[in-house]
């Protein structure tokens, strides 16, 4: 039976999150359908602008994404006390970018003055507000809708355009979060829709490089893609919040997987990238393992062993499940 969002989502366990959604039709999401001559490539654009566009009202970063013919890869950052920083005002204001919000809610920003039983009933309004706007569900809710009307729009159609839920895996450490990165950043080149990660369209591989080649100093975060988490260097005392790997060195590493998984380039494991997976506590078999097979590597949880505990003690689970996959995929 298939657990809550609640039993699978927890920022006290982990904020990262890997999510696909798939297009449940038989035309394809993107891409050219070769039974019709049908393009639909197109749409990438719509849910690469839709998918980059929703962190700036969500407390919700991208750190990675992938869009694919049928389906789509994106790791998700949940900053929660972004969410709580926010003042009641801006709530409001980004929920109504959203949705309309209520009379109270639009008489609150227009500066009517509420009484006492008003602004109570607002505040119960505002704080539910402020948890979806934190909240993964609600994020691919907002993006898969948004992107199911165009289609069916442009389709002349109704019904359903995406499965019913979404598939998401809680990322329980460093290991797990770099590995599932290189993962969706590498789809195209696994499935040779591009030759190598720099010039797969539509992903954050491509957008981190492309940024990464116009900056003099690539791993500042204020020089890196502003759209997307930035890296913020190796562990450290007083780390900001980011990404803790250089982005150069991640950069050198899916570079390096990029070649081994094609067959077709010899491709010599760099220092830099030995160092990388040595801090990671993995080998380079192991990581090769999960960035070419990663969902079938780990089901709800991705990491290591003692991660999953510490995550199925705050979850209330009585056993931790995927156990043997991940002492498996991580020693």
């Amino acid at each position: 039976m298939t657990k809550p969002r609640s039993h699978q989502i927890s920022t006290e366990a982990t904020p990262y999150y890997h999510c696909v959604s798939r297009c449940v039709r038989r035309a394809f999401l993107c891409g050219t359908d070769h039974s019709t001559g049908q393009c639909y490539e197109h749409r990438r654009g719509w849910l690469e602008d839709k998918l980059l566009s929703l962190p700036q009202v969500f407390a919700i970063d991208i750190a990675a994404y992938a869009i694919m013919s049928n389906h789509y890869h994106v790791v998700l950052f949940i900053d929660s006390q972004r969410a709580k920083s926010w003042t009641d005002t801006e709530v409001i204001e980004r929920w109504h970018t959203l949705f309309k919000g209520n009379l109270f809610s639009q008489r609150f920003l227009k500066g009517d003055t509420l009484d006492k039983a008003q602004r109570a009933r607002l505040h119960i309004y505002i704080e539910e507000w402020r948890s979806r706007l934190s909240s993964i569900s609600w994020f691919m809710r907002i993006l898969n809708e948004a992107i199911a009307r165009e289609a069916n729009a442009e389709d002349e159609c109704t019904g359903r355009f995406w499965e019913g839920r979404f598939k998401s895996q809680a990322l329980l450490d460093e290991t797990a979060l770099a590995a599932c990165m290189a993962y969706v950043d590498l789809n195209p080149v696994r499935a040779n829709m591009a030759q190598t990660p720099e010039t797969s369209e539509h992903t954050s591989i491509k957008r981190r490089a492309d940024k990464a080649k116009a900056s003099k100093q690539p791993n500042h975060p204020n020089q890196q893609e502003y759209s997307l988490l930035p890296f913020v260097g190796n562990p450290r005392q007083g780390i900001p919040t980011g990404i803790q790997m250089k982005l150069t060195d991640y950069l050198e590493l899916v570079d390096w997987t990029g070649r081994i998984l094609r067959h077709d380039k010899k491709g010599a494991i760099s220092k830099n990238s030995e160092g990388i997976l040595t801090r990671l506590g993995i080998d380079d078999s192991q990581w090769l393992a999960m960035t070419e097979q990663f969902e079938a590597c780990f089901k709800t949880f991705a990491g290591g062993e003692q991660s999953l505990r510490l995550a199925c003690e705050t979850l209330n689970y009585q056993r931790p499940p995927g156990l043997s996959r991940c002492r498996s995929a991580i020693g």
